[in-house]
């Protein structure tokens, strides 16, 4: 099982067995899929998270939900989607949390378009869950409000307007948390593609992070926050953890510091 959370369309091969997971809508699945695929509903599992009675601590739920879509140990999951990646990423989050094994697949569907794939094995018999089992962990609010004091140091994967507060989407309060480090989650991508090893370790580094750092990642609403924190295995990083309900879980809580600068 490769360390790199990404996968490019010409490695495949070398995965031995996997299992597409397309994390479009239907209708882009039904218009054209991997061979073998398996449609990840990622609004659906977006939901799910983010909701009190199926979030990430009721493994149950989920260790029904993923060997009901056919997860299981006898292949890597592959997961993409239209190409932004943060669809894909937020399903590889949740598989790999779990202990699945899983990649994404580095350009999305663009990429698939017109190569030549191996084949995907078709749905598992069985999954049993074992959270915190992946590389990548888990951070929640108040966990987080203990680690300001430099425990943590905070990767804010949005829009610089975001960051800045110039756009507070729909919370009441825009800014950042305090001491985060900003790389919009779009300039970790070149031509559509995650940028190598070697330019994202760079740009981690300029922007304050150092080795053996514990690194937080968040953005609006997890999708952006889990492609942050896949870029920063990629880059070397290994202690890495996403916050996954985002700002916009911290912004609602007036206790929760924010700062605009």
């Amino acid at each position: 099982m490769p360390t790199d959370p990404f996968v490019a369309v010409a490695d495949l091969a070398g995965l031995g067995p996997i299992r597409y997971f397309d994390a479009r809508d239907a209708a882009s699945f039904a218009a054209g899929h991997a061979p073998g695929a398996i449609r990840a509903p990622s609004d659906a599992w977006d939901a799910a998270a983010k909701t009190a009675a199926t979030g990430f601590e009721n493994t149950a739920h989920w260790e029904a939900t993923l060997a009901d879509l056919g997860v299981d140990d006898s292949a890597v999951a592959v997961v993409y989607d239209t190409g932004a990646m943060t669809n894909a990423a937020r399903v590889w989050f949740i598989l790999q949390y779990y202990g699945a094994r899983a990649v994404i697949l580095d350009g999305g569907w663009p990429a698939i378009a017109g190569a030549t794939l191996p084949t995907g094995i078709g749905p598992g018999t069985g999954f049993k869950v074992g959270p915190r089992a992946g590389g990548v962990g888990l951070v929640d609010r108040a966990t987080l409000k203990t680690q300001l004091n430099g425990d943590a140091h905070v990767f804010d994967t949005r829009t610089r307007p975001e960051f800045t507060g110039e756009d507070p989407r729909k919370n009441a309060r825009g800014g950042h948390l305090p001491g985060a480090r900003h790389i919009s989650h779009v300039d970790l991508m070149d031509n559509g593609h995650v940028k190598p090893v070697p330019v994202l370790r760079a740009m981690l580094d300029q922007a304050g992070f150092q080795p053996g750092d514990h690194i937080v990642t968040h953005c609006e609403g997890g999708g952006r926050a889990a492609f942050g924190a896949a870029a920063a295995v990629r880059a070397g990083f290994a202690d890495v953890r996403v916050y996954y309900l985002s700002f916009a879980d911290w912004a609602k809580d007036d206790t929760c510091p924010i700062v605009r600068d």
